[in-house]
């Protein structure tokens, strides 16, 4: 990024929180609120390199260290994803960061997730189903999901179907969306073609939903295509699931699992997962599990993924068996 000969304040807010630490650069983010964190975020990302003049013009109390230096050369972006990892609302610092990545990436149609789930509504409800379905395929799934409590019940399924046969968008389309809502929104985006919708999207988006509503669209999905239906229904189902089934299904799972993969499985889940799990297998095993997560040291959220996976998978398996019943529902490698 270049320098004009006069900063604008977000141009100096960027330079500043740049010559700090990162802890207190993420102190000063607290006190912002999103609009201003994004702004200023924006500007740092696209900074490179600080010239000395430029850094003395922002910070005085620095002229001193600066007469020797040719300037300070910095990741801008690295930078912005430390000192958003360093400020104490993690939530937030993550959902900023997100949106700052897509944006830098270009997302279309963003604006409309600055915009009241209701009035979005309101503005596409009589488009057709498709241009819906890909109008909130470039949603957050919890912004969809508002969207579409907003929309008529009849609608919803044929919208959630449409989102799960979308593939890739070719840049045409995009624009033609684009020029639909232009005209009440104002929309102007990059034109790339990109990944919108899939099964994927429309599971995240109803994990997102209330279990009436995902259970209503699930059961419309399926009168429709029922091999779509099952493939969601299965992505859907989890780890914790398994615990929410009845114990004669629970223990029918049990019984196929080692102790080995189940003691892995448990490092992080829920006591009421761990609860629910030890109430339906003996005492003694449950202690040995208990006492062997106690002494288990740090391991990789990967390997504990992989064997919850493998119990989902058995369980999936066992009821391609017909050997127990599994309801229709909604829903990096840190250590542990």
């Amino acid at each position: 990024m270049k320098f004009g000969q006069k900063l604008t304040g977000l141009e100096k807010a960027a330079v500043l929180m740049l010559c700090l630490s990162e802890r207190q650069a993420a102190k000063i983010f607290e006190e912002l609120d999103d609009d201003e964190v994004r702004s200023i975020s924006k500007i740092m990302m696209e900074i490179d390199h600080i010239p000395p003049a430029v850094s003395k013009q922002v910070l005085e109390d620095f002229q001193k260290i600066q007469k020797e230096e040719v300037g300070i050369f910095v990741e801008g972006s690295e930078f912005v994803r430390r000192t958003l990892s360093a400020a104490e609302d993690r939530d937030r610092a993550e959902n900023l960061m997100d949106q700052l990545i897509s944006g830098a990436e270009g997302k279309p149609l963003e604006t409309i997730s600055n915009i009241n789930p209701r009035m979005v509504a309101s503005l596409i409800e009589r488009e057709h189903p498709q241009t819906i379905a890909l109008i909130l395929s470039t949603q957050s799934e919890e912004h969809t999901s508002r969207i579409l409590s907003n929309l008529p019940s009849d609608v919803r399924a044929e919208v959630m179907y449409r989102i799960a046969k979308i593939d890739q968008v070719s840049p045409e389309v995009v624009g033609q969306i684009e020029d639909t809502l232009r005209r009440e929104l104002g929309v102007v985006v990059g034109r790339e073609q990109r990944q919108m919708g899939g099964v994927d999207k429309v599971v995240d988006i109803l994990g997102s939903m209330g279990k009436n509503e995902s259970s209503n669209i699930l059961t419309s999905i399926e009168a429709t295509d029922p091999d779509m239906a099952e493939e969601i229904r299965k992505l859907m189902f989890t780890f914790d699931a398994v615990a929410e089934l009845d114990t004669r299904a629970l223990q029918t799972i049990l019984r196929e699992v080692n102790t080995e993969s189940l003691t892995l499985a448990l490092k992080t889940a829920p006591d009421t997962v761990k609860d629910k799990i030890f109430a339906n297998i003996s005492e003694r095993a449950a202690e040995m599990i208990e006492e062997d997560l106690e002494a288990m040291g740090p391991v990789r959220l990967s390997e504990v993924e992989v064997a919850q996976q493998s119990i989902v998978k058995i369980a999936l398996k066992l009821e391609e068996e017909g050997r127990l019943v599994i309801p229709g529902k909604g829903g990096d490698d840190a250590l542990v």
